[in-house]
């Protein structure tokens, strides 16, 4: 018989024992956890994580460009919309824009009065990522005729006001003269973010025009959505250097610092839980390989007296670890792709939005990164089967006969 089908015949014939069975099924069962838990983990956590960006970016983009002066107020001044939406076209990272304006305002209904922020988008420019966060009603309509009395109120809002999608209420605008305006709800929007929610109202950016008596060509700014957010810093210093002195540039990434600060620590925490978890399955594996090798002590011993060479009954053990390594990946592969298939289409497991910013768990499908973390979980198992394997040749004949 071939020395190497023996030793291969000898290392299953001895894994029938109960105590190596269950070393190898707990081996087979870490791999399997912790291959299925980083799938999960980072699915769930690259999931939450684009969520939140969407969120921030359907309501201020990427950059914000508006007229640059000493106002704190989140009225500005004007600024010609054409011209300057032009000129950001130029530049061969921008996707897309949309103008808009703010005006401060006081909701009077007959129970409730609140400040709140009107903000004026112009559909012209494109479909609004606001659509994305609605929940109730419609979205704005923009007729051409004249400017259109629809708003969009946040959940929070509306709940405050107890206003629902029909219902009319008055709002003020404190200027000079003072004016008043009816406007009726269209739409309810949510995005779980307080720095919107319990503030702005979206609206027709003409109603601020009639407001402000500005002409059809003025706005308040440009909003610009870049078309690889990961270039946002050397994009904007290139914008920031052709602009017009006079223009302000404005990062999301500056206006919410405490929420992508936020973010950044999340990626933080998901590097760290992952090299922990790949180092538990590397443990468990060097372990099992160590108490499979001293179980065969006398096997092993056995073998040399027949003639079979160190590396024999090394690559042996290698390959019976890379068998319980694959197996272990591909239970896990199926574990964890399963929860993530089950959670995206069916939501199985909901969250609270005043907690989470959002309604039940998010998914984010990365097979780049599924398939980054399956090489990282098998090149580890390897090296932490090969290291073990190097105990056989301190293993001598005559005293591993004797030991048994």
């Amino acid at each position: 018989m071939n020395i190497s089908r023996y030793i291969s015949n000898k290392i299953d014939g001895a894994d029938t024992g109960s105590f190596t069975s269950s070393v190898t099924k707990i081996a087979i069962i870490s791999i399997a956890l912790g291959v299925a838990v980083m799938i999960v983990s980072f699915a769930i956590l690259e999931g939450f994580r684009n969520e939140i960006q969407s969120k921030i970016f359907s309501f201020g983009a990427h950059l914000q460009v508006s007229k640059y002066d000493t106002n704190n107020s989140l009225e500005v001044e004007p600024i010609g919309g054409p011209r300057l939406i032009k000129d950001l076209h130029r530049f061969k990272q921008v996707k897309s824009t949309q103008s808009f304006a703010r005006k401060t305002a006081i909701i009077k209904t007959k129970e409730e009065v609140l400040g709140v922020v009107l903000k004026g988008i112009d559909e012209k420019d494109g479909i609004s990522p606001m659509r994305e966060n609605l929940v109730a009603g419609k979205f704005l309509a923009f007729p051409d005729s004249a400017a259109s009395n629809d708003v969009l109120l946040s959940r929070k809002v509306a709940d405050k006001l107890r206003l629902k999608v029909g219902d009319e209420a008055l709002f003020y605008f404190i200027q000079n003269p003072p004016r008043v305006r009816k406007f009726n709800v269209r739409g309810i929007y949510q995005t779980g973010l307080d720095e919107f929610d319990e503030v702005y109202i979206i609206g027709d950016i003409r109603q601020i025009r009639e407001l402000n008596a500005w002409p059809d060509s003025l706005v308040g700014g440009v909003e610009v959505v870049l078309k690889d957010f990961n270039q946002l810093d050397p994009v904007s210093d290139n914008m920031y250097e052709n602009l017009r002195y006079d223009l302000k540039l404005d990062k999301i990434t500056d206006q919410y610092a405490q929420l992508f600060d936020w973010l950044k620590l999340l990626n933080r925490n998901v590097v760290i839980f992952l090299i922990l978890i790949i180092f538990v399955a590397t443990f468990n594996m060097v372990a099992t390989i160590f108490i499979m090798i001293l179980e065969r002590t006398n096997m092993i011993g056995v073998l040399k007296a027949l003639g079979a060479t160190d590396n024999q009954i090394r690559s042996m053990f290698f390959y019976r670890g890379l068998s319980l390594t694959l197996r272990g990946m591909l239970y896990g592969n199926l574990i964890g792709l399963g929860f993530c298939a089950i959670q995206y289409f069916f939501h199985p497991i909901p969250l609270d939005p005043e907690n989470y910013y959002m309604d039940r768990v998010p998914i984010f499908w990365d097979p780049t990164m599924v398939l980054i973390l399956n090489v990282a979980t098998f090149l580890t198992s390897l090296l932490a089967v090969l290291i073990p394997t190097y105990l056989i040749s301190r293993i001598r004949p005559v005293a591993a006969i004797k030991f048994d």
